[in-house]
């Protein structure tokens, strides 16, 4: 198709008729990979000292003009790191700010959440429209997109979402995984197509939690040489000198774990050596890097500098004042000088330029490398290949018995093979949780292009790797695989998952006191309910092979909200009335000897309970009674059906109904009514067989029959 040709590299960008739709979550807008004419780019040479000292100025009091008209912020960090802020955005940073969503971007992560006032004063100079100046006004108030801590569906322009400290950190080494899993597969020597770096900032309270050390550790492992993390070192937390709780040597341990490390002791002016330091950490290929950086929280503050009044809460009227006074910040709030908005304005052709040059650029590797760049294409744009989903197992009921967690493993394979993002590890239970795809090797530092993540025993830093796997916006579908009752380690990292729309699949194996002997420490039984409490995720449970290949259809196809599967260990049979579409509405009917609704009874079962439920069934309609059954796979999806698609598989005419799974009965109230009864398991496990367990807690088809008759 001719178009004019355009005026501009901005232009370029916008006006080519060729590319293809990169799916993002929100806005609703999709962004294209255009072409435009060849373009060359060149970074932009450090300003003027008196305009980066101003430039710095601007973030700072953009930050406490913030905060102060909230009443409420953090500006000590924005203040503290402005320099630093300024040197990264300005003279490092790949972006192109009219296309937050440009594929070969770099990516940039604010793990110390909290100081979000100084990536929105970045983004709102770097000529982002995602933040206005109305939007930096409106700072933590309802309907804003600059929220207390970064939001990446609210902000475009944000990466991830973050503020639970040490997420983001974790986040990142998952950003920049995905950077050198793509490279490996895609670039070739006369063309690298996947090149961009991940920056972090994280503070003292990132490296306080231990998340960040699992994924800190598991990065120099895998040698993320394009992960470039600054450790914000300014000694103070919300209680005080961090002296009363933190002494270690960080860059010691980051060298323990095999990061390059580099310190910059002036972090509150040195900016010639920032700008080294991320040079130097360009540089080092083989390993991440670390950069301390030493900064004054509260930077200018003449009372409350360097101390922990100005970490969490507003400056106040008195001090704002003092410090514009200490800084010869003589302008009114909000105030952003002519000079910084005509030296920030070279970002917005900049990185059209940048874009429009890569696009360039993937036409040509797509001339060379046709098969390579279909590939490539298809992962980014998110759209699932043709027939991925017939490539799932299908499975009768004469197929042979088998746990759950065997018949995932067969769709891990299945989908590997079908879908070219697919890819993901367990924490150090990958024969256990089944999880292995077998025709892939294992992604190592010097095998990057494999698709078997061994995460190591570090479920929470694996979750949220797995966060920024799915947030790279490369459209890979990432998995992560543990135990079930070890959710609880990696809560914190499901809970963002769920919040920031990154569709996870979480495949959790030993799903119930059916893992027998290893008792109680081991045997989920609150879990299930916990998960299904948390919005935006689907908590699956299914039955059988029908069940499983159903759950991972819909996981698949959900990209904005994550997937917990809960699997057993034990075999279950395959059940007649299963089907995978069933599962697709989360609860539906297996069998039903009635005519006409005129039930005597509903009973409802997931997992491996749901054959209990059915052979209970059986032998209650040999005495006479109309009974259904019901699998109720998946709660949430079944809560997203028609009224009239609920009420006719739960007739509200019925009240004899009884619930069986083996998990808190709470929450089963809803579907059994004030009549129906729930068997369940209302405290902990034991260790003991599987089946002696079950018989002692009552989840035995002669229990079922004998509360059916009671009812």
């Amino acid at each position: 198709m001719a178009t004019q040709a355009p005026t501009s590299a901005h232009a370029a960008v916008a006006a080519s008729g060729h590319g293809f739709l990169l799916p993002i979550r929100r806005p609703s807008t999709r962004i294209r990979l255009a072409v435009g004419r060849p373009a060359t780019t060149l970074r932009a040479q450090p300003a003027a000292a008196e305009v980066v000292e101003q430039s710095v100025n601007t973030i700072r009091f953009l930050a406490v003009d913030a905060v102060e008209k909230a009443k409420s912020g953090h500006p000590g960090l924005p203040m503290g790191c402005a320099p630093l802020g300024h040197v990264l955005f300005d003279e490092f940073l790949r972006f192109n700010p009219k296309n937050p969503y440009w594929f070969n971007r770099d990516r940039f992560v604010l793990s110390a959440g909290h100081g979000c006032m100084l990536q929105y004063a970045l983004l709102h100079l770097a000529g982002y429209d995602s933040v206005t100046m109305d939007d930096l006004k409106a700072f933590r108030q309802w309907g804003s997109r600059t929220p207390g801590h970064p939001e990446n569906f609210e902000t475009p322009g944000v990466e991830v979402t973050t503020g639970p400290l040490g997420q983001g950190f974790a986040n990142a080494v998952g950003l920049a995984l995905a950077e050198k899993h793509l490279a490996a597969r895609f670039n070739r020597p006369d063309l690298k197509i996947v090149d961009h770096y991940t920056y972090v900032i994280a503070g003292d309270g990132c490296q306080m939690e231990g998340v960040s050390n699992e994924a800190s550790s598991l990065a120099g492992h895998w040698g993320l040489g394009k992960l470039i993390a600054f450790y914000d070192d300014n000694h103070i937390s919300i209680d005080g000198s961090t002296n009363i709780a933190f002494t270690e040597d960080v860059l010691a341990r980051y060298e323990a774990l095999g990061w390059h490390t580099i310190w910059v002791k002036n972090g509150n002016t040195g900016y010639d050596d920032i700008r080294a330091a991320i040079e130097e950490a360009q540089s080092v290929k083989d390993k991440p890097t670390l950069i301390k950086v030493t900064t004054t929280i509260g930077y200018g503050s003449p009372n409350k500098a360097n101390t922990y009044s100005v970490h969490g809460s507003a400056l106040g009227t008195k001090e704002v004042e003092a410090t514009r006074n200490n800084l010869s910040w003589l302008h009114e709030p909000f105030h952003v000088p002519d000079e910084v908005k005509r030296h920030w304005s070279h970002h917005i052709d900049e990185g059209a330029s940048l874009e429009a040059e890569w696009n360039n650029k993937f036409v040509e590797y797509e001339k060379k490398y046709h098969k390579e760049a279909a590939e490539l294409k298809s992962i980014i744009s998110g759209e699932l290949p043709s027939g991925w989903d017939s490539a799932l197992p299908t499975y009768t009921p004469e197929s042979p018995a088998d746990a759950t967690r065997n018949l995932s493993q067969q769709c891990l394979n299945a989908l590997a093979k079908a879908i070219p993002g697919f890819l993901g590890g367990s924490a150090d239970l990958a024969t256990s949780n089944m999880t292995l795809l077998k025709m892939f090797g294992d992604f190592q530092k010097d095998a990057p292009e494999e698709r078997n993540i061994r995460f190591g025993v570090r479920e929470h830093a694996m979750g949220a790797i797995s966060n920024g796997i799915a947030r790279h916006s490369s459209g890979l579908i990432p998995y992560c695989a543990t135990f079930f009752v070890f959710t609880d380690y990696m809560r914190a990292a499901i809970r963002l998952s769920a919040l920031c729309g990154s569709g996870v699949i979480f495949v959790m194996t030993h799903d119930s006191i059916g893992l027998g002997e290893d008792g109680p420490t081991h045997q989920p039984v609150e879990q299930l309910f916990s998960l299904r409490a948390m919005p935006n995720i689907l908590m699956f449970r299914p039955a059988d092979g029908k069940e499983t290949s159903g759950a991972y259809k819909i996981a698949v196809l959900n990209r904005e909200r994550p997937s917990v599967l809960a699997l057993s260990r034990q075999k279950l049979q395959q059940l007649k009335g299963t089907t995978v579409e069933g599962v697709a509405k989360g609860g539906y009917i297996i069998s039903d000897n009635s005519s006409g609704n005129k039930l005597d009874l509903i009973l409802i079962g997931t997992g491996s309970e749901l054959e209990i439920v059915e052979k209970a069934a059986d032998e209650l309609r040999k005495k006479g009674k109309t009974v259904r059954v019901v699998s109720l796979v998946c709660w949430e999806l079944f809560e997203e059906q028609p009224e009239d698609y609920k009420e006719s598989v739960f007739p509200s005419e019925v009240t004899s109904r009884i619930s069986v799974e083996a998990g808190v009965t709470f929450g089963w109230e809803k579907y059994i009514g004030e009549k129906g009864k729930a068997i369940g398991i209302d405290r902990f496990g034991s260790s003991a067989p599987a089946g002696k367990i079950y018989k002692e807690l009552g989840l035995t088809v002669q229990n079922v029959i004998a509360i059916a008759r009671s009812l």
